[in-house]
């Protein structure tokens, strides 16, 4: 091992223990102890990330009360670049925090990352983007946070099922017994588009409903993006979309905002559905215009990064504080958001 990388080790370890010895209440020093943690978003104004970050700002200052600590949470946008996002990650351990948080760019660019958090004896959390499998495997230190694509699909399919089992003709509108329907995915080679794609309408086709693809393209999980591609759909198909599949909410959002420019009333929308139950999403719920979401648990990804980030830099067994899969994961459970529970997802 190199004599720099193992010297910035070795201080990360060195640390580690003396946080263990005060068991991170700063009972052996003067002041509660400082435990620093670096957050490398891909993007922050995407709604649902932003949604993260603001229920990381709220638990941090939770935990701070609950273990008489000082936590800094240093949050850093990678707008999309991996580069950006890598050099990122560089200062963060350059700087000596003791834990990085990362929502990767690039799902399949872990590895770099997780050699230099490796490198420096510092772990790394990615959320909400996984990684791939055999990345985060290269070292004990790597952990993941997130929630399972199949299963948004899968509910999000649910709703569309639920509807047309409750009035097939709403949804049929051209009576031919056939759901026809356009999908908004999100960026190319992401798992959580990939899968939401492919088990939302698998899970009709199972149930034995006839749907046809009139159209498909991603918008990167854009509100303005998507809203451009359903209005050249609206122009060649028109009517014939009788449902809107997107892998979010702010392209489902998209979808409305260019339904709506072409003077759709409201009876003649289409029957539209997201993932992630953002606020402005349960708002166009309210309103009528989005059927349905499936919540995507952000204060929950939240709420885990928080609790295991103090952990890991206290000392503890992660296990002790969250519940791991294999050891590398800690997975939340998505739920399906309709007219008839909006409430119970509603901020009082």
């Amino acid at each position: 091992m190199e004599y720099r990388a193992w010297r910035r080790r070795t201080a990360g370890l060195l640390l580690l223990a003396l946080l263990l010895l005060a068991g991170c209440s700063g009972s052996s020093r003067e002041g509660p102890v400082t435990v620093r943690i670096g957050v490398a978003l891909y993007q922050q104004d995407d709604t649902f990330i932003s949604t993260v970050v603001q229920h990381l700002e709220q638990f941090a200052r939770e935990e701070e009360q609950a273990r008489d600590i000082k936590l800094n949470l240093n949050v850093a946008d990678g707008r999309g670049s991996q580069s950006a996002q890598n050099e990122q990650v560089d200062r963060f351990l350059s700087q000596g925090y003791d834990v990085i948080c990362v929502n990767i760019v690039d799902r399949t660019a872990a590895a770099v990352i997780i050699d230099k958090a490796q490198a420096a004896g510092v772990p790394v959390l990615f959320f909400n983007r996984e990684p791939v499998e055999e990345d985060l495997a290269r070292w004990n230190g790597a952990y993941y946070v997130g929630s399972d694509g199949a299963q948004s699909g899968q509910l999000q399919g649910g709703i569309v099922l639920d509807a047309w089992r409750a009035d097939p003709a709403g949804l049929d509108r051209s009576g031919d017994g056939v759901l026809q329907y356009v999908m908004l995915e999100g960026e190319p080679g992401h798992q959580d588009a990939l899968l939401r794609t492919e088990y939302s309408v698998k899970t009709l086709t199972q149930a034995g409903v006839a749907t046809e693809k009139l159209a498909n393209d991603t918008a990167n999980w854009q509100r303005g993006q998507a809203a451009a591609r359903m209005q050249l759909w609206l122009e060649e198909f028109g009517g014939q979309i009788e449902v809107v599949f997107a892998n979010n909410d702010d392209m489902a959002l998209g979808a409305i905002d260019a339904c709506l420019d072409a003077g759709l009333t409201a009876e003649e929308l289409p029957f539209i559905v997201g993932v992630d139950a953002t606020p402005p999403a349960l708002d166009a719920m309210e309103e009528g215009a989005l059927k349905g979401t499936v919540q995507n648990d952000a204060a929950g990804q939240a709420r885990a990064l928080v609790e295991l980030a103090c952990a890991l830099a206290c000392g503890e067994k992660p296990e002790g504080v969250v519940e791991l899969t294999d050891g590398k994961y800690v997975w939340l459970s998505y739920a399906t958001v309709t007219q008839d529970n909006l409430a119970d997802f509603r901020s009082p």
